[in-house]
């Protein structure tokens, strides 16, 4: 099996090819071209040289292509998705990665034009808890664009307040982690990788989304849906 750094290795090469930047590269001092986030990681997994993956684990690539124009025009897509390794993988962690994919996409189906934002977390929560998990609160989506991270902050649980009208021309993310016990994380000491504190298996899913005048089209979807 690969080590999680071999993968970045190919998302970088990959991006470079098609005339994208990694934008995550030098973003506050960060130096790969991914997010690999294995396990019990929920989020800003370090691509690790001597971690090795292995049969049973599922992990989340986290990537950040930047297309860059005239002058300051920018323009960057952030997604991520679940992946698993081999062909042991538990019940448990196959009925997570499920349970994720549901709540990205029911956070999606609320991001229509004259919903309000809470709208999204309280869809992507419901899931969430019709299957007994729990959701990081820590970690936000987030408006992008031309800048990678920008206003609104997206909740994936219901908010105290619901936030401003979606109105056409807003673009963001949805990226719900969601935990099989409970919903505390921390950050580990090199500043990035977040981890759920029972050491439960967390997983993630997300896409960039932007608001028409009558709908929702997600700009990261990939050519297999």
């Amino acid at each position: 099996m690969l080590p999680p750094a071999a993968l970045d290795h190919l998302i970088h090469h990959y991006m470079t090819e098609q005339s994208v930047i990694p934008a995550t590269v030098g973003y506050h001092g960060y130096q790969h071209a991914s997010c690999i986030s294995v396990n019990h990681v929920a989020v800003h997994g370090i691509p690790s040289e001597s971690k090795i993956l292995k049969d049973g684990d599922i992990l989340n690539i986290d990537v950040t292509p930047r297309l860059d124009g005239p002058e300051t025009n920018h323009w960057h897509g952030d997604t991520s998705r679940m992946y698993t390794v081999g062909e042991s993988i538990s019940v448990k962690a196959r009925r997570l990665i499920e349970a994720t994919d549901k709540s990205l996409v029911a956070g999606i189906v609320a991001a229509k034009p004259g919903n309000r934002l809470g709208d999204i977390g309280i869809a992507c929560e419901q899931v969430a808890n019709a299957y007994g998990y729990s959701i990081a609160t820590e970690f936000y989506g987030h408006g992008i664009g031309l800048i990678f991270h920008d206003n609104p902050e997206v909740i994936h649980v219901e908010p105290e307040e619901m936030g401003p009208i979606l109105r056409p021309g807003m673009i963001f993310t949805i990226e719900p982690i969601l935990n099989i016990g409970k919903p505390g994380v921390k950050v580990l000491n090199d500043g990035w990788t977040a981890v759920t504190r029972d050491r439960k298996l967390s997983a993630q899913a997300e896409h960039t989304v932007g608001i028409t005048e009558d709908s929702v089209v997600i700009f990261t979807q990939s050519k297999g849906g």
